[in-house]
């Protein structure tokens, strides 16, 4: 779900070895020096926009070499293929958005403020990562990398219900399936981000209150506990 969204008892999601055919683009197992990391960094920002703006099909390793001034040596040292490059920025936007939403929620003993905090964590980190949004919709139509998505949204489920389930046995929201309200959080989070940020360019943080609003009300938090919750901030 966004929240822990994105992200065990984070809300992030743990980001396991990529499904599928993507499976196969095992990452390349090099011990790299400082400059090493700031190279293969450089490859994946680059990389990153060149896909959002282009379209994933339409950028070739040529264009990323070339825009960056290096030989496809230099790619190749790095990354097997541009398969595997794509799958490695999903990977490291994940954890980006895991570290977000864990800082959002660490020392956070109440599991409703939790679930609000780790969803608002996550559309504000989609706010302000638009290439990468453009990838995550991407991949999850691709169907070299859907697989791959589709398992890390199961991760993300898993973890989403630690909080949902904590907060069922409160009694602060009603007992319901905590894997669909996991799934209805995230569908939520994604549509809304997508329509209000990226078709209307609506404020970052009144799509996070809506989204927040939303999700609250759809997971039965009642308004008094919502205030209760608020008071206690």
């Amino acid at each position: 779900m966004l929240p822990r969204l994105v992200m065990p008892p984070s809300w992030l999601p743990r980001v396991g070895p990529a499904a599928g055919k993507v499976a196969s683009f095992g990452q390349m197992s090099r011990k790299l020096t400082p400059r090493g990391k700031e190279r293969r960094a450089q490859l994946i920002a680059f990389a990153t926009h060149e896909f959002a703006e282009k379209g994933y099909h339409l950028t070739s390793v040529a264009d990323i070499v070339d825009g960056l001034g290096v030989g496809k040596g230099v790619f190749y040292w790095y990354f097997s293929s541009k398969e595997e490059l794509f799958v490695e920025i999903m990977r490291t936007s994940q954890r980006g958005m895991r570290r977000q939403q864990q800082a959002a929620i660490t020392g956070v003993e109440d599991p409703v403020k939790r679930i609000e905090l780790g969803i608002r964590a996550g559309v504000l980190w989609l706010a302000e990562h638009n290439d990468l949004r453009k990838l995550f919709e991407f991949a999850r139509t691709e169907g070299r990398f859907r697989e791959a998505m589709q398992s890390g949204q199961a991760v993300l489920v898993s973890d989403a219900q630690v909080h949902l389930e904590e907060a069922i046995q409160q009694g602060r929201i009603p007992d319901r399936d905590p894997e669909a309200l996991a799934l209805a959080i995230i569908g939520v989070s994604n549509q809304l981000t997508n329509v209000y940020i990226d078709g209307r360019n609506m404020d970052p943080e009144l799509v996070a209150d809506l989204v927040v609003s939303f999700c609250r009300d759809g997971i039965g938090v009642s308004a008094r506990d919502a205030i209760g919750v608020k008071q206690r901030d």
